[in-house]
């Protein structure tokens, strides 16, 4: 039977941390041998909001392969590409630009969320409010059954299904599948001081991290604020120690929680404990990213390699879109 295809990327924007791995990632890697996956290196989508720092852009998107493959990915049991050296990509959005009307991108959630809340930098651009369109090509033109997203997203996603619609009315053609959601199940990690963990905040812990620089990072957290001493009843469910226990160290959470609330246990010890199951997690993939780095002539043979593959699949997509839109002299 043929696998289901799923496509999804991220932007190479900085370091991975762990809310991203957890968030995404970890599923991704779950993934890769129940269905056909295309992984993707979004450069032109950082470009949307980060067009005018591009310094960083080349070293950041070898990095992120770096992490990838450092998390799990194979690239012999999924195709991870860039999405730049697929040009497909931007001969579809062209494409699809065409068609869609302005009203579907300026509700898009994204687009009036950023708009409101980023203000350092200009982003009344024409990409920046075209970014669905480019996301639905990155989608479509693989044929995408299903993309892993939470269900924040699925807004998102909806407007690719519909650009779907529209053209396969417009041109009287069944090209293109509606993706669905595949709701994936997720474990959440606050921020060091409790909040989102984003590099906005400064209150990650990303897979670059030394191991050192982690220990550190997990004995500044933030705890319970109203407990003074040792000996005093404890709230885990306000302290962020305990958040990272429920996913770092599962089978001893009930315990922690008891001698928690019966001030049994300090937040300096619990913290030891934490860091030391962090540290079994996350230093192997720093290690192994650390290696992969040394080498970045093999990082990026491997992302022209899976490029080619993505290329492609691409390329048979878009023969039936130019002769779908009578445009393939």
């Amino acid at each position: 039977m043929q696998k289901k295809i799923i496509v999804s990327g991220s932007r190479p924007t900085g370091n991975i941390h762990l809310g991203n791995y957890f968030g995404a990632i970890a599923n991704w890697v779950a993934l890769q041998d129940e269905y056909e996956c295309n992984y993707f290196i979004a450069d032109w989508h950082a470009l949307t909001t980060g067009y005018a720092e591009t310094k960083d852009l080349r070293q950041n998107s070898i990095s992120l392969m770096a992490d990838f493959l450092a998390s799990g990915l194979d690239p012999s049991r999924c195709t991870i590409f860039l999405q730049s050296l697929v040009r497909q990509h931007a001969e579809l959005f062209l494409l699809l630009s065409m068609n869609t009307p302005l009203s579907w991108l300026e509700r898009c959630p994204t687009y009036k969320d950023q708009l409101a809340n980023i203000k350092d930098r200009d982003i009344t651009t024409y990409g920046f409010l075209g970014y669905p369109a480019l996301m639905a090509s990155d989608i479509l033109i693989y044929g995408a059954d299903y993309v892993p997203v939470g269900e924040d997203q699925i807004p998102h996603l909806e407007i690719s299904r519909e650009m779907a619609r529209r053209f396969n009315h417009l041109y009287s053609t069944e090209i293109f599948k509606e993706p669905l959601p595949l709701l994936t199940k997720s474990k959440v990690l606050p921020g060091t001081d409790g909040r989102k963990m984003s590099k906005s905040y400064g209150n990650t812990i990303a897979l670059a991290d030394t191991p050192e620089e982690v220990r550190k990072k997990v004995m500044g957290m933030i705890t319970d604020p109203a407990r003074i001493r040792k000996d005093d009843p404890g709230h885990p469910d306000v302290c962020t120690v305990f958040a990272f226990h429920k996913v770092f160290n599962e089978s001893e959470v009930p315990e922690i929680e008891e001698k928690c609330k019966g001030g049994c246990i300090g937040c300096v010890s619990c913290k030891k404990n934490l860091q030391e199951k962090i540290a079994a997690f996350h230093t192997p993939i720093y290690e192994k990213r650390t290696e992969l780095l040394s080498d970045p002539d093999y990082l990026v043979r491997l992302i022209h390699e899976g490029s080619d593959k993505a290329m492609t699949k691409a390329e048979i997509m878009m023969k039936k879109v130019r002769q779908a839109m009578q445009i393939d002299f």
